[in-house]
């Protein structure tokens, strides 16, 4: 089964030269969807986005540079319009990321891949940079350096709460699925963000982040499309040590882009011993920029000509 086109999209006005096309690739317990950007006759740079974020992220982005580059934005599964996991599933963010990225790579027979990631999708290109080290070109990682990292009584101490929690969504009938008007639900994600993504930039995230309601509801507006048991997927973190030695494993090219003042890193030393860790066996271009968390959404102009200079297209 080939990926399958999405028609009825949104209509776009891109800039001259500019095309990009809704797709659906399947996996086992449905779909995950994408955002190709450019000529389909080439390999993709392949683009994750963050933690309950959406392939919306680069829609700033890709339409600044050459309009001849091949860049797949993917949904992560339970976010934007990608399938949710089956009821009795949990999401465990980090690790299945690098499943379904190699499980992608498969599908299409690719080799030698490119990964961009901006947070969470960053934390998965080094990820799977680190687990498939031969299979790996260059990764981009924005204002991230490799999974969150938890000191072990933070894991240890959040297990039983995010378990529960983790059920009760399981549980969650559709009744109780809140619904708001449109520029309220804009309200509840521009304060979610606290400042890191504008009102207008909000817009564009939720142009495949939300989703008029159902009618047999007997609801009106809008409810949010990702699956609510994201919200407790933090099971399954990893130690610093552990993400040293992934770092150490890396032999591609990077780029890593920190965004001054960007995230709040609770640990900006672990972020900083990640990156010094990975220049021992790889090429690393760490560089800052003025910008907040998402800067590759609020200020692309920030970071698109460092982009183009690491991935040679001018």
């Amino acid at each position: 089964m080939m990926a399958e086109e999405v028609n009825g999209y949104h209509k776009e006005a891109l800039p001259a030269g500019f095309s990009v096309e809704e797709i659906k690739i399947p996996v086992p317990w449905g779909h995950v969807a994408g955002r190709w950007w450019g000529p389909r006759t080439k390999q993709p740079l392949i683009a994750i986005h963050g933690w309950q974020d959406n392939a919306g992220t680069w829609d700033n982005l890709i339409p600044l540079l050459p309009a001849n580059t091949s860049v797949l934005c993917l949904d992560l599964p339970g976010h934007g319009l990608s399938s949710h996991y089956p009821t009795g599933m949990l999401y465990y963010i980090f690790w299945d990321g690098i499943v379904l990225l190699r499980r992608i790579v498969r599908y299409f027979k690719w080799s030698k891949i490119s990964l961009m990631g901006h947070s969470l999708g960053g934390a998965l290109s080094f990820m799977y940079a680190a687990s498939f080290p031969d299979d790996v070109d260059k990764i981009i990682c924005i204002d991230i350096a490799s999974p969150a990292v938890r000191a072990p009584e933070h894991m240890v101490n959040s297990t039983g709460n995010a378990i529960d929690k983790n059920l009760d969504y399981e549980n969650l009938s559709e009744d109780k699925i809140p619904c708001y008007d449109y520029e309220e639900m804009i309200d509840i994600v521009c304060d979610a963000y606290k400042g890191s993504v504008s009102r207008e930039n909000c817009k564009i995230l939720m142009k495949r982040g939300m989703a008029p309601t159902p009618s047999h509801m007997k609801k009106k507006g809008y409810h949010f499309k990702r699956d609510p048991r994201l919200k407790v997927s933090g099971l399954a973190m990893m130690s610093l040590e552990t993400a040293l030695e992934y770092a150490s494993k890396v032999t591609c090219k990077v780029l890593n882009i920190r965004a001054i003042p960007g995230q709040k890193w609770e640990r900006l030393d672990y972020y900083l011993d990640v990156v010094n860790r990975l220049k021992k066996n790889a090429e690393v271009t760490y560089v800052e920029v003025e910008g907040t968390h998402h800067v590759q959404l609020n200020s692309p102009e920030n970071i698109v000509n460092i982009i183009e200079s690491f991935l040679g297209i001018y």
